[in-house]
Protein backbone atom coordinates (compact mmCIF):
# COMPACT_ATOMS: atom_id res chain seq x y z
CA UNK A 1 0.00 0.00 0.00
CA UNK A 2 1.52 3.34 -0.94
CA UNK A 3 0.27 5.16 2.13
CA UNK A 4 -1.53 3.94 5.19
CA UNK A 5 -3.20 5.35 8.31
CA UNK A 6 -1.72 4.73 11.69
CA UNK A 7 -3.15 2.45 14.39
CA UNK A 8 -2.35 3.29 17.99
CA UNK A 9 -1.71 0.76 20.77
CA UNK A 10 -0.95 -2.03 18.32
CA UNK A 11 2.53 -3.49 18.12
CA UNK A 12 1.72 -6.14 15.56
CA UNK A 13 3.10 -6.08 12.03
CA UNK A 14 0.26 -8.38 11.04
CA UNK A 15 -2.43 -6.05 12.39
CA UNK A 16 -0.87 -3.10 10.61
CA UNK A 17 -0.70 -4.88 7.30
CA UNK A 18 -3.49 -7.42 7.24
CA UNK A 19 -6.57 -5.42 8.22
CA UNK A 20 -6.15 -1.72 7.42
CA UNK A 21 -9.54 -1.29 5.78
CA UNK A 22 -11.27 -3.76 8.08
CA UNK A 23 -10.19 -2.14 11.32
CA UNK A 24 -11.21 1.28 10.12
CA UNK A 25 -14.67 0.04 9.19
CA UNK A 26 -15.39 -2.42 11.97
CA UNK A 27 -13.67 -0.90 14.98
CA UNK A 28 -14.73 2.67 14.34
CA UNK A 29 -12.98 6.04 14.47
CA UNK A 30 -11.40 5.50 17.90
CA UNK A 31 -8.63 3.52 16.20
CA UNK A 32 -5.55 5.27 14.80
CA UNK A 33 -2.66 3.72 12.93
CA UNK A 34 1.00 2.85 13.41
CA UNK A 35 3.40 2.48 10.50
CA UNK A 36 4.82 -0.84 9.40
CA UNK A 37 8.29 0.27 10.42
CA UNK A 38 7.11 0.90 13.99
CA UNK A 39 5.47 -2.51 14.10
CA UNK A 40 8.62 -4.22 12.88
CA UNK A 41 10.82 -2.36 15.33
CA UNK A 42 8.58 -3.43 18.20
CA UNK A 43 8.90 -7.04 17.06
CA UNK A 44 12.66 -6.78 17.34
CA UNK A 45 12.35 -5.61 20.95
CA UNK A 46 11.00 -8.98 22.08
CA UNK A 47 11.16 -12.61 21.14
CA UNK A 48 9.50 -13.64 17.88
CA UNK A 49 7.19 -16.12 19.59
CA UNK A 50 6.09 -13.58 22.19
CA UNK A 51 5.40 -10.92 19.60
CA UNK A 52 3.55 -13.40 17.43
CA UNK A 53 1.27 -14.41 20.31
CA UNK A 54 0.70 -10.73 21.09
CA UNK A 55 -0.41 -9.86 17.57
CA UNK A 56 -2.64 -12.92 17.41
CA UNK A 57 -4.29 -11.89 20.69
CA UNK A 58 -4.83 -8.38 19.31
CA UNK A 59 -6.24 -9.80 16.08
CA UNK A 60 -8.55 -12.19 17.92
CA UNK A 61 -9.85 -9.29 19.99
CA UNK A 62 -10.59 -7.29 16.82
CA UNK A 63 -12.38 -10.15 15.08
CA UNK A 64 -14.43 -11.11 18.16
CA UNK A 65 -17.01 -8.41 17.53
CA UNK A 66 -19.49 -9.41 20.26
CA UNK A 67 -16.67 -10.06 22.79
CA UNK A 68 -17.95 -13.52 23.78
CA UNK A 69 -14.54 -15.17 23.54
CA UNK A 70 -15.36 -16.96 20.26
CA UNK A 71 -15.14 -16.16 16.53
CA UNK A 72 -17.81 -17.49 14.20
CA UNK A 73 -18.29 -17.36 10.43
CA UNK A 74 -20.30 -14.13 10.56
CA UNK A 75 -17.59 -12.33 12.53
CA UNK A 76 -14.88 -13.61 10.18
CA UNK A 77 -16.79 -12.47 7.11
CA UNK A 78 -17.39 -9.04 8.66
CA UNK A 79 -13.85 -8.59 9.94
CA UNK A 80 -12.20 -9.81 6.72
CA UNK A 81 -14.68 -8.25 4.29
CA UNK A 82 -12.01 -6.12 2.61
CA UNK A 83 -10.03 -9.24 1.67
CA UNK A 84 -12.81 -10.66 -0.49
CA UNK A 85 -12.78 -14.21 0.90
CA UNK A 86 -15.71 -16.45 0.05
CA UNK A 87 -17.88 -18.01 2.74
CA UNK A 88 -16.69 -21.45 1.67
CA UNK A 89 -13.07 -20.43 2.18
CA UNK A 90 -13.72 -19.14 5.70
CA UNK A 91 -15.78 -22.22 6.56
CA UNK A 92 -12.79 -24.31 5.51
CA UNK A 93 -10.60 -22.33 7.89
CA UNK A 94 -13.02 -22.75 10.81
CA UNK A 95 -13.35 -26.46 10.10
CA UNK A 96 -9.56 -26.88 10.13
CA UNK A 97 -9.14 -25.05 13.46
CA UNK A 98 -12.29 -26.18 15.28
CA UNK A 99 -10.86 -29.08 17.31
CA UNK A 100 -13.88 -29.46 19.63
CA UNK A 101 -16.36 -29.27 16.71
CA UNK A 102 -18.62 -26.58 18.22
CA UNK A 103 -18.69 -24.50 15.02
CA UNK A 104 -16.68 -21.56 16.41
CA UNK A 105 -13.06 -20.79 17.25
CA UNK A 106 -11.94 -19.92 20.76
CA UNK A 107 -8.58 -18.21 21.30
CA UNK A 108 -6.65 -21.46 21.75
CA UNK A 109 -8.10 -22.96 18.56
CA UNK A 110 -7.53 -19.70 16.71
CA UNK A 111 -3.84 -19.52 17.63
CA UNK A 112 -3.33 -23.23 17.07
CA UNK A 113 -4.69 -22.92 13.54
CA UNK A 114 -2.56 -19.86 12.75
CA UNK A 115 0.55 -21.54 14.15
CA UNK A 116 0.03 -24.64 11.97
CA UNK A 117 -0.87 -22.58 8.91
CA UNK A 118 2.21 -20.35 9.30
CA UNK A 119 4.41 -23.46 9.19
CA UNK A 120 2.84 -24.49 5.87
CA UNK A 121 3.24 -20.97 4.51
CA UNK A 122 6.90 -20.95 5.59
CA UNK A 123 7.56 -24.16 3.65
CA UNK A 124 5.85 -22.73 0.55
CA UNK A 125 7.80 -19.47 0.87
CA UNK A 126 11.15 -21.30 0.93
CA UNK A 127 10.12 -23.38 -2.10
CA UNK A 128 9.54 -20.20 -4.05
CA UNK A 129 12.69 -18.49 -2.75
CA UNK A 130 15.11 -20.45 -4.94
CA UNK A 131 18.16 -18.25 -4.30
CA UNK A 132 17.54 -18.18 -0.52
CA UNK A 133 17.83 -14.39 -0.25
CA UNK A 134 14.70 -14.11 1.92
CA UNK A 135 12.67 -12.50 -0.87
CA UNK A 136 10.54 -13.66 -3.79
CA UNK A 137 10.84 -11.82 -7.10
CA UNK A 138 8.90 -11.90 -10.37
CA UNK A 139 11.18 -14.48 -12.01
CA UNK A 140 10.83 -16.89 -9.09
CA UNK A 141 7.03 -16.63 -9.25
CA UNK A 142 6.96 -17.29 -12.99
CA UNK A 143 9.51 -20.15 -12.87
CA UNK A 144 7.77 -21.85 -9.95
CA UNK A 145 4.36 -21.77 -11.64
CA UNK A 146 5.80 -22.94 -14.94
CA UNK A 147 7.43 -25.90 -13.19
CA UNK A 148 3.91 -26.92 -12.12
CA UNK A 149 2.48 -26.59 -15.63
CA UNK A 150 0.98 -23.10 -15.22
CA UNK A 151 2.47 -21.02 -18.03
CA UNK A 152 2.32 -17.28 -17.32
CA UNK A 153 4.05 -14.26 -18.81
CA UNK A 154 6.26 -11.80 -16.94
CA UNK A 155 3.39 -9.31 -16.99
CA UNK A 156 1.10 -11.81 -15.27
CA UNK A 157 3.82 -12.62 -12.73
CA UNK A 158 4.23 -8.89 -12.07
CA UNK A 159 0.51 -8.53 -11.44
CA UNK A 160 0.70 -11.35 -8.90
CA UNK A 161 3.65 -9.73 -7.16
CA UNK A 162 2.00 -6.30 -7.03
CA UNK A 163 -1.01 -7.77 -5.22
CA UNK A 164 1.28 -8.65 -2.29
CA UNK A 165 4.11 -6.10 -2.46
CA UNK A 166 3.32 -3.49 0.21
CA UNK A 167 6.63 -1.63 0.44
CA UNK A 168 7.20 -1.03 -3.29
CA UNK A 169 10.42 -3.08 -3.49
CA UNK A 170 9.07 -5.32 -6.30
CA UNK A 171 9.84 -8.31 -4.08
CA UNK A 172 7.85 -10.23 -1.48
CA UNK A 173 9.42 -10.81 1.93
CA UNK A 174 8.24 -13.33 4.51
CA UNK A 175 6.00 -10.83 6.35
CA UNK A 176 4.19 -9.84 3.14
CA UNK A 177 3.75 -13.47 2.12
CA UNK A 178 2.44 -14.51 5.54
CA UNK A 179 0.08 -11.56 5.92
CA UNK A 180 -1.42 -12.07 2.47
CA UNK A 181 -2.14 -15.79 2.85
CA UNK A 182 -2.67 -16.15 6.62
CA UNK A 183 -6.46 -16.41 6.32
CA UNK A 184 -6.48 -18.24 3.00
CA UNK A 185 -6.70 -22.01 3.66
CA UNK A 186 -4.13 -23.03 1.05
CA UNK A 187 -1.95 -26.00 1.94
CA UNK A 188 0.52 -26.41 -0.94
CA UNK A 189 2.00 -24.62 -3.95
CA UNK A 190 -0.39 -26.34 -6.38
CA UNK A 191 -3.31 -24.65 -4.61
CA UNK A 192 -1.47 -21.30 -4.59
CA UNK A 193 -0.86 -21.68 -8.34
CA UNK A 194 -4.55 -22.32 -9.00
CA UNK A 195 -5.55 -19.38 -6.80
CA UNK A 196 -3.21 -17.02 -8.67
CA UNK A 197 -4.22 -18.28 -12.10
CA UNK A 198 -7.96 -18.05 -11.52
CA UNK A 199 -7.68 -14.61 -9.91
CA UNK A 200 -6.33 -13.28 -13.21
CA UNK A 201 -9.00 -14.75 -15.49
CA UNK A 202 -12.02 -12.66 -14.66
CA UNK A 203 -12.92 -10.13 -17.33
CA UNK A 204 -16.64 -9.55 -17.61
CA UNK A 205 -17.75 -6.97 -20.12
CA UNK A 206 -20.34 -6.97 -22.84
CA UNK A 207 -18.77 -10.08 -24.33
CA UNK A 208 -17.60 -13.18 -22.48
CA UNK A 209 -13.81 -13.41 -22.50
CA UNK A 210 -12.54 -16.97 -22.71
CA UNK A 211 -10.06 -17.68 -19.87
CA UNK A 212 -6.67 -18.98 -20.94
CA UNK A 213 -4.57 -21.98 -19.90
CA UNK A 214 -6.90 -24.37 -18.14
CA UNK A 215 -5.20 -27.51 -16.91
CA UNK A 216 -6.11 -30.94 -18.30
CA UNK A 217 -7.47 -31.86 -14.88
CA UNK A 218 -9.84 -28.87 -14.95
CA UNK A 219 -11.02 -29.75 -18.46
CA UNK A 220 -11.71 -33.38 -17.54
CA UNK A 221 -13.48 -32.49 -14.29
CA UNK A 222 -15.98 -30.23 -16.04
CA UNK A 223 -14.66 -27.13 -14.26
CA UNK A 224 -14.15 -25.31 -17.58
CA UNK A 225 -17.71 -25.77 -18.76
CA UNK A 226 -19.15 -24.83 -15.39
CA UNK A 227 -17.12 -21.61 -15.52
CA UNK A 228 -18.30 -20.86 -19.05
CA UNK A 229 -21.88 -21.71 -18.07
CA UNK A 230 -21.64 -19.11 -15.30
CA UNK A 231 -20.52 -16.54 -17.86
CA UNK A 232 -23.30 -17.49 -20.26
CA UNK A 233 -25.96 -17.16 -17.56
CA UNK A 234 -24.52 -13.79 -16.53
CA UNK A 235 -24.69 -12.63 -20.14
CA UNK A 236 -28.31 -13.82 -20.44
CA UNK A 237 -29.43 -11.85 -17.39
CA UNK A 238 -27.43 -8.81 -18.45
CA UNK A 239 -28.84 -8.77 -21.99
CA UNK A 240 -32.39 -9.25 -20.77
CA UNK A 241 -32.04 -6.37 -18.31
CA UNK A 242 -30.74 -3.97 -20.96
CA UNK A 243 -32.84 -5.26 -23.91
CA UNK A 244 -35.07 -2.13 -24.12
CA UNK A 245 -32.01 0.08 -24.58
CA UNK A 246 -30.65 -2.34 -27.17
CA UNK A 247 -33.91 -2.14 -29.14
CA UNK A 248 -33.79 1.66 -29.12
CA UNK A 249 -30.21 1.46 -30.43
CA UNK A 250 -31.19 -0.87 -33.32
CA UNK A 251 -34.11 1.39 -34.33
CA UNK A 252 -31.84 4.43 -34.44
CA UNK A 253 -29.13 2.57 -36.35
CA UNK A 254 -31.56 1.40 -39.02
CA UNK A 255 -33.95 4.33 -39.38
CA UNK A 256 -31.45 7.15 -38.87
CA UNK A 257 -32.43 10.69 -37.95
CA UNK A 258 -35.26 11.09 -40.48
CA UNK A 259 -37.69 8.44 -39.18
CA UNK A 260 -36.73 8.00 -35.52
CA UNK A 261 -36.15 11.35 -33.84
CA UNK A 262 -36.17 12.50 -30.24
CA UNK A 263 -34.56 11.35 -27.01
CA UNK A 264 -34.21 7.84 -25.59
CA UNK A 265 -37.34 8.50 -23.52
CA UNK A 266 -39.25 9.48 -26.68
CA UNK A 267 -38.11 6.25 -28.31
CA UNK A 268 -39.56 4.25 -25.42
CA UNK A 269 -42.86 6.08 -25.81
CA UNK A 270 -42.99 5.23 -29.53
CA UNK A 271 -42.35 1.53 -28.90
CA UNK A 272 -44.84 1.35 -26.02
CA UNK A 273 -47.54 3.01 -28.14
CA UNK A 274 -46.95 0.60 -31.04
CA UNK A 275 -46.73 -2.70 -29.15
CA UNK A 276 -47.13 -2.26 -25.39
CA UNK A 277 -44.62 -3.06 -22.60
CA UNK A 278 -43.59 -6.48 -23.97
CA UNK A 279 -42.51 -4.88 -27.25
CA UNK A 280 -39.48 -3.47 -25.44
CA UNK A 281 -38.04 -7.02 -25.33
CA UNK A 282 -38.58 -7.98 -28.99
CA UNK A 283 -35.55 -9.87 -30.29
CA UNK A 284 -34.22 -10.61 -26.80
CA UNK A 285 -35.18 -14.30 -26.91
CA UNK A 286 -32.84 -15.17 -29.76
CA UNK A 287 -30.22 -12.75 -28.39
CA UNK A 288 -30.09 -14.90 -25.24
CA UNK A 289 -30.46 -18.18 -27.12
CA UNK A 290 -27.30 -17.60 -29.16
CA UNK A 291 -25.05 -17.14 -26.12
CA UNK A 292 -24.57 -20.86 -25.37
CA UNK A 293 -23.55 -22.00 -28.88
CA UNK A 294 -21.39 -18.92 -29.38
CA UNK A 295 -19.55 -19.55 -26.09
CA UNK A 296 -19.01 -23.25 -26.82
CA UNK A 297 -17.76 -22.65 -30.36
CA UNK A 298 -15.54 -19.77 -29.28
CA UNK A 299 -13.86 -21.79 -26.52
CA UNK A 300 -13.39 -24.91 -28.69
CA UNK A 301 -11.94 -22.87 -31.55
CA UNK A 302 -9.69 -20.96 -29.17
CA UNK A 303 -8.20 -24.19 -27.82
CA UNK A 304 -7.55 -25.54 -31.32
CA UNK A 305 -6.03 -22.27 -32.58
CA UNK A 306 -3.70 -22.12 -29.57
CA UNK A 307 -2.47 -25.63 -30.37
CA UNK A 308 -1.70 -24.60 -33.96
CA UNK A 309 0.14 -21.44 -32.87
CA UNK A 310 2.24 -23.40 -30.36
CA UNK A 311 3.33 -25.74 -33.13
CA UNK A 312 3.25 -28.89 -31.02
CA UNK A 313 5.07 -27.34 -28.04
CA UNK A 314 2.23 -27.43 -25.50
CA UNK A 315 4.42 -25.99 -22.71
CA UNK A 316 5.15 -22.76 -24.60
CA UNK A 317 3.38 -19.71 -23.21
CA UNK A 318 1.60 -17.62 -25.83
CA UNK A 319 2.74 -14.02 -26.23
CA UNK A 320 0.22 -11.17 -25.88
CA UNK A 321 -0.12 -10.68 -29.63
CA UNK A 322 -0.54 -14.43 -30.15
CA UNK A 323 -3.34 -14.56 -27.59
CA UNK A 324 -4.99 -11.60 -29.29
CA UNK A 325 -4.78 -13.34 -32.68
CA UNK A 326 -6.14 -16.59 -31.21
CA UNK A 327 -8.99 -14.73 -29.51
CA UNK A 328 -9.88 -12.76 -32.63
CA UNK A 329 -9.87 -15.88 -34.85
CA UNK A 330 -11.95 -17.78 -32.28
CA UNK A 331 -14.43 -14.89 -32.17
CA UNK A 332 -14.61 -14.81 -35.98
CA UNK A 333 -15.22 -18.57 -36.07
CA UNK A 334 -18.02 -18.34 -33.52
CA UNK A 335 -19.60 -15.37 -35.30
CA UNK A 336 -19.52 -17.21 -38.63
CA UNK A 337 -21.35 -20.17 -37.11
CA UNK A 338 -24.07 -18.22 -35.31
CA UNK A 339 -24.37 -15.22 -37.65
CA UNK A 340 -27.81 -16.23 -39.03
CA UNK A 341 -29.07 -15.87 -35.46
CA UNK A 342 -27.65 -12.31 -35.39
CA UNK A 343 -29.65 -11.44 -38.53
CA UNK A 344 -32.78 -13.01 -37.06
CA UNK A 345 -32.27 -11.02 -33.86
CA UNK A 346 -32.17 -7.74 -35.84
CA UNK A 347 -35.28 -8.61 -37.86
CA UNK A 348 -37.23 -9.67 -34.75
CA UNK A 349 -36.12 -6.53 -32.91
CA UNK A 350 -37.45 -4.31 -35.72
CA UNK A 351 -40.67 -6.24 -36.33
CA UNK A 352 -44.07 -4.61 -35.91
CA UNK A 353 -46.93 -6.12 -33.94
CA UNK A 354 -48.23 -9.22 -35.75
CA UNK A 355 -45.51 -9.26 -38.42
CA UNK A 356 -43.99 -12.58 -37.26
CA UNK A 357 -45.41 -15.22 -34.95
CA UNK A 358 -41.96 -16.23 -33.74
CA UNK A 359 -38.37 -17.07 -34.66
CA UNK A 360 -39.25 -19.99 -36.93
CA UNK A 361 -41.83 -17.95 -38.84
CA UNK A 362 -39.35 -15.11 -39.34
CA UNK A 363 -36.67 -17.54 -40.61
CA UNK A 364 -39.12 -19.17 -43.08
CA UNK A 365 -40.21 -15.77 -44.41
CA UNK A 366 -36.60 -14.71 -44.96
CA UNK A 367 -35.69 -17.99 -46.67
CA UNK A 368 -38.71 -17.89 -49.02
CA UNK A 369 -38.45 -14.21 -49.99
CA UNK A 370 -34.70 -13.55 -49.91
CA UNK A 371 -32.89 -16.89 -50.02
CA UNK A 372 -30.01 -18.24 -47.93
CA UNK A 373 -27.79 -15.20 -48.57
CA UNK A 374 -30.12 -13.06 -46.45
CA UNK A 375 -28.85 -14.83 -43.35
CA UNK A 376 -25.33 -13.46 -43.93
CA UNK A 377 -26.11 -9.85 -44.78
CA UNK A 378 -23.70 -7.52 -43.00
CA UNK A 379 -21.27 -10.39 -42.37
CA UNK A 380 -18.15 -8.54 -43.60
CA UNK A 381 -18.53 -5.37 -41.48
CA UNK A 382 -19.38 -7.64 -38.54
CA UNK A 383 -16.08 -9.53 -38.92
CA UNK A 384 -14.14 -6.29 -39.40
CA UNK A 385 -15.58 -4.91 -36.15
CA UNK A 386 -14.31 -7.84 -34.05
CA UNK A 387 -10.64 -6.83 -34.15
CA UNK A 388 -10.92 -3.16 -33.05
CA UNK A 389 -13.51 -3.99 -30.38
CA UNK A 390 -11.69 -6.97 -28.89
CA UNK A 391 -8.24 -5.38 -29.15
CA UNK A 392 -9.13 -2.03 -27.60
CA UNK A 393 -11.45 -3.55 -24.97
CA UNK A 394 -8.75 -5.97 -23.79
CA UNK A 395 -5.91 -3.42 -23.94
CA UNK A 396 -7.82 -0.74 -21.98
CA UNK A 397 -9.10 -3.23 -19.40
CA UNK A 398 -5.64 -4.67 -18.75
CA UNK A 399 -4.07 -1.19 -18.61
CA UNK A 400 -6.62 0.12 -16.09
CA UNK A 401 -6.45 -2.96 -13.85
CA UNK A 402 -2.64 -3.05 -13.94
CA UNK A 403 -2.52 0.67 -13.12
CA UNK A 404 -4.84 0.12 -10.13
CA UNK A 405 -2.68 -2.72 -8.80
CA UNK A 406 0.45 -0.60 -9.26
CA UNK A 407 -1.03 2.26 -7.23
CA UNK A 408 -2.50 0.02 -4.53
CA UNK A 409 0.39 -2.27 -3.69
CA UNK A 410 -0.28 -4.97 -1.16
CA UNK A 411 -4.04 -5.04 -1.61
CA UNK A 412 -5.92 -8.09 -2.86
CA UNK A 413 -7.36 -8.15 -6.37
CA UNK A 414 -9.58 -5.15 -7.21
CA UNK A 415 -13.06 -5.27 -5.73
CA UNK A 416 -16.36 -5.31 -7.56
CA UNK A 417 -16.58 -1.56 -8.14
CA UNK A 418 -13.04 -1.31 -9.54
CA UNK A 419 -13.59 -4.23 -11.95
CA UNK A 420 -16.98 -2.88 -13.00
CA UNK A 421 -15.40 0.51 -13.66
CA UNK A 422 -12.55 -1.01 -15.69
CA UNK A 423 -15.00 -3.14 -17.67
CA UNK A 424 -17.31 -0.20 -18.35
CA UNK A 425 -14.51 2.10 -19.56
CA UNK A 426 -12.83 -0.59 -21.71
CA UNK A 427 -16.14 -1.66 -23.26
CA UNK A 428 -17.02 1.96 -24.02
CA UNK A 429 -13.66 2.54 -25.73
CA UNK A 430 -14.08 -0.65 -27.76
CA UNK A 431 -17.56 0.40 -28.86
CA UNK A 432 -16.43 3.88 -29.89
CA UNK A 433 -13.81 2.32 -32.16
CA UNK A 434 -16.05 -0.33 -33.73
CA UNK A 435 -19.48 1.34 -33.66
CA UNK A 436 -19.58 2.61 -37.28
CA UNK A 437 -19.00 -0.95 -38.54
CA UNK A 438 -21.68 -2.26 -36.16
CA UNK A 439 -24.13 0.34 -37.50
CA UNK A 440 -23.39 -0.64 -41.12
CA UNK A 441 -23.83 -4.32 -40.23
CA UNK A 442 -27.23 -3.67 -38.63
CA UNK A 443 -28.48 -1.63 -41.60
CA UNK A 444 -27.43 -4.35 -44.01
CA UNK A 445 -29.16 -7.00 -41.88
CA UNK A 446 -32.39 -4.97 -41.91
CA UNK A 447 -32.41 -3.86 -45.58
CA UNK A 448 -35.06 -6.29 -46.83
CA UNK A 449 -37.44 -5.39 -43.99
CA UNK A 450 -37.46 -1.72 -45.07
CA UNK A 451 -39.85 -1.29 -47.99
CA UNK A 452 -38.39 0.68 -50.88
CA UNK A 453 -34.92 0.81 -49.35
CA UNK A 454 -32.07 0.30 -51.86
CA UNK A 455 -29.86 -2.78 -51.33
CA UNK A 456 -26.50 -1.03 -50.88
CA UNK A 457 -23.06 -2.52 -50.30
CA UNK A 458 -20.96 -1.75 -47.23
CA UNK A 459 -18.93 1.03 -48.88
CA UNK A 460 -22.01 2.49 -50.60
CA UNK A 461 -23.84 2.61 -47.25
CA UNK A 462 -20.93 4.43 -45.61
CA UNK A 463 -20.82 7.03 -48.40
CA UNK A 464 -24.60 7.44 -48.30
CA UNK A 465 -24.69 7.98 -44.50
CA UNK A 466 -21.77 10.43 -44.50
CA UNK A 467 -23.21 12.46 -47.40
CA UNK A 468 -26.72 12.67 -45.91
CA UNK A 469 -26.06 12.78 -42.13
CA UNK A 470 -22.37 13.61 -41.81
CA UNK A 471 -19.79 11.65 -39.84
CA UNK A 472 -22.04 11.75 -36.78
CA UNK A 473 -24.49 9.59 -38.73
CA UNK A 474 -22.08 6.69 -38.31
CA UNK A 475 -22.66 6.94 -34.54
CA UNK A 476 -26.48 7.08 -34.72
CA UNK A 477 -27.93 5.24 -31.70
CA UNK A 478 -24.73 5.21 -29.66
CA UNK A 479 -26.29 7.09 -26.71
CA UNK A 480 -28.60 4.23 -25.61
CA UNK A 481 -25.74 1.83 -26.33
CA UNK A 482 -23.47 3.71 -23.92
CA UNK A 483 -26.26 4.04 -21.36
CA UNK A 484 -26.48 0.27 -21.07
CA UNK A 485 -22.73 -0.32 -20.55
CA UNK A 486 -22.54 0.23 -16.77
CA UNK A 487 -25.76 -1.66 -15.87
CA UNK A 488 -24.81 -4.48 -18.28
CA UNK A 489 -21.33 -4.89 -16.82
CA UNK A 490 -22.57 -4.55 -13.23
CA UNK A 491 -25.40 -7.08 -13.57
CA UNK A 492 -23.18 -9.47 -15.50
CA UNK A 493 -20.47 -9.32 -12.86
CA UNK A 494 -22.79 -9.89 -9.90
CA UNK A 495 -24.67 -12.77 -11.57
CA UNK A 496 -21.38 -14.30 -12.69
CA UNK A 497 -19.97 -14.29 -9.15
CA UNK A 498 -23.06 -15.85 -7.55
CA UNK A 499 -23.43 -18.42 -10.33
CA UNK A 500 -19.79 -19.49 -9.98
CA UNK A 501 -20.37 -20.13 -6.28
CA UNK A 502 -23.55 -22.12 -6.94
CA UNK A 503 -21.85 -24.20 -9.63
CA UNK A 504 -18.84 -24.87 -7.43
CA UNK A 505 -16.27 -22.86 -9.40
CA UNK A 506 -15.43 -20.29 -6.74
CA UNK A 507 -11.69 -19.66 -6.65
CA UNK A 508 -11.12 -20.61 -3.03
CA UNK A 509 -13.84 -23.26 -3.12
CA UNK A 510 -11.94 -25.17 -5.76
CA UNK A 511 -8.86 -25.51 -3.58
Amino acid sequence: MTSSPRLGKVTSPFVCNQLPATVGLVMGPQWTWFSRAHCQSSESSGGPDREREKRWAELFHQLDLNKDGHIDIVELRTGLASRGFSRKSLEKMVEAGDTNHDGVLDFEEFTQYLRAHEKKLKIMFHKLDKNNDGKIDVTEIRDCLRSMGVNISMNDATRILLSMDKDGTMTIDWNEWRDYFLFNPLTNMQEVARYWKHSMMLDIGEQLTIPDDFSEEEKKSGYVWRQLMAGALAGSVSRTGTAPLDRIKVFRQVHGSSDFTGSVFTGFQVMLKEGGPWSLWRGNGINVLKIAPETAIKFTAYEQIKTVIRGGNETRNLMVHERFVAGSLAGATAQTAIYPMEVLKTRLTLRKTGQYSGMAHCARQMLQKEGVRAFYKGYIPNLLSIVPYAGIDLAVYETLKFSWLNRNRGLADPGVMVLVGCGAVSSTCGQLASYPLALIRTRMQAQASMKGAPKLSMLALIRNIVSQEGVTGLYRGISPNLLKVIPAVSVSYVVYEYTRIMLGVNIEGEM
